[in-house]
């Protein structure tokens, strides 16, 4: 069954309200009993039967009690007349019997002093005496007396009887207060938790654009901060979700439409089918099914079911190695290498393949993209725990703006960079997934030679 929330705050209040007033009523008890009091229980039974009598003198020869005595001062004057008459006791009996009595008319109607109410006989469990007046054979009304079962609380059930009707009112004023402030906190809460159902419903639609008031400054308005923060990724996520699916289509549309018009033009002889012409083809298809194969492996890390075994490595064998490796091409390309000593026992955890592959294409970058007659350096530093592989070259740099956004897929920071250099603007973004999943970072950054510096951050075998 679903419980508005403003009504859970009321019964939560109410409860908490009804605890206080019962320890109330128990301290109230513990306090006003003491055995030093000087009450007497069986005095005072013995004081009724007098004091009825009393009652029963004053008695008004014309009419019923209500009738003959119409003012409250008049009636209260009587009933202290009678009780002062009735009871001589300088030890306080008088005062005691006198909040816990009370004179009845003969239809139940209180006359003078105070009856305890059926809830305060229920809270303080109060016994009740009762004594007729008889005049001339008939009773008149009726002398009732709240006694205690514990005789020594009989000074605080004659303070808590004079004072229910106060007691009564507060509890009153308290449950209308308690009321009032759940209604006003129920409201306070519910508009922003529907404004959160609301946008959660939004979310469910696709519509990630909506925000919802985040300037309170408590639980509900962190809840709200958060909600907007994961509506920002979301949306950022949706959006490249989408350009994703467009720049692949544009990726493979491209390839495919030349790679058709390729084929059309042989079948219809305008080109004939010769080795070179073939040859072209096959590069097409080389550089397709290397987009395919990015794809998947991206697609793979995103799913995080790309496999990675991690092991030690030597990352400064494996450097070595590629470095060499890559003599003849930065020969060709024009481009002078320099690589500084590396450190010796710069053995890292990772994936010897993959790590291979990242740098593999981080020098390929450089053959393909750094002008001729530049430069290429390469350095390693190590630290307590990672190990930082450092690639620099030369001009043409990036921009800021173009430097942040390197590593995105299918981005290509300027025009040198096109698919006639074999790069399919998944290169990067490869290389940085593939870091990540090995415990490690890749970064880029404005290079002291004028270029872009690419720097791989390993953590270190332990």
């Amino acid at each position: 069954m679903r419980v508005p929330i403003g009504v859970r705050l009321f019964a939560m209040a109410l409860g908490a309200m009804i605890v206080v007033g019962l320890a109330g009523v128990a301290l109230v008890r513990w306090s006003f009993s003491s055995p030093s009091s000087g009450y007497d229980a069986a005095a005072e039974r013995q004081q009724l039967s007098p004091f009825a009598q009393r009652l029963a003198g004053q008695y008004p020869d014309a009419g019923p009690w209500a009738i003959r005595l119409a003012a409250t001062a008049e009636r209260r004057a009587m009933w202290q007349a009678a009780l002062d008459d009735a009871i001589h006791d300088p030890a306080g009996s008088s005062s005691m019997l006198a909040g816990r009595s009370g004179l009845l008319d003969a239809n139940g109607r209180l006359i003078a002093g105070y009856r305890a109410s059926p809830l305060l006989v229920a809270l303080v469990s109060i016994d009740s005496i009762s004594r007729a007046i008889v005049v001339d054979g008939h009773t008149v009304g009726t002398l009732v007396v709240a006694r205690p079962r514990n005789a020594d609380d009989a000074l605080a059930v004659a303070f808590l009887i004079r004072q229910q009707g106060r007691l009564a009112a507060l509890a009153g004023f308290a449950l209308l207060l308690t009321t009032l402030a759940s209604l006003l906190l129920a409201q306070r809460m519910r508009r922003p938790v529907h404004a959160l159902v609301r946008g959660a419903n939004a979310w469910g639609e696709g519509r990630f654009g909506l925000r919802v008031d985040a300037r309170r400054r408590d639980e509900l308005g962190d809840l709200a901060r958060a909600f907007n923060a994961l509506a920002e990724r979301l949306q950022r996520a949706e959006g490249a979700r989408r350009q994703w699916v467009a720049d692949t289509s544009h990726e493979l549309r491209t390839p495919l439409a030349v790679m058709r018009a390729q084929v059309e033009a042989m079948q219809d002889g305008v080109r004939p089918a010769t080795a070179d012409h073939l040859a072209l083809l096959g590069r097409h298809l080389a550089g397709l099914g290397r987009l395919v194969d990015d794809l998947q492996t991206l697609a793979l890390g995103d799913a995080g079911a790309l496999v990675i075994q991690l092991a030690p490595v030597d990352a400064a064998a494996m450097v070595t190695a590629l470095w060499d490796g890559f003599a003849p091409r930065f020969e060709a390309a024009g481009l002078t290498r320099t690589m500084e000593p590396l450190p010796a026992n710069a053995i890292v955890r990772a994936d010897a393949q993959r790590l291979h592959q990242v740098l593999t294409n981080l020098m390929e970058n450089s053959v393909r993209h750094t002008a001729r007659g530049g430069r290429v350096g390469l350095s390693m530093e190590l630290s307590d725990e990672h190990c930082r592989i450092v690639l620099d070259d030369s001009a043409p740099g990036v921009a800021d703006e173009t430097l942040a956004r390197l590593g995105e897929r299918f981005f290509r920071p300027h025009a040198a960079r096109r698919r006639e250099n074999g790069g399919t603007g998944l290169g990067l973004a490869l290389s940085r997934k593939l870091i990540e999943l090995q415990g490690g970072e890749l970064t880029f950054g404005h290079s002291a030679l004028g270029g872009v510096r690419a720097t791989v951050i390993l953590p270190r075998e332990a």
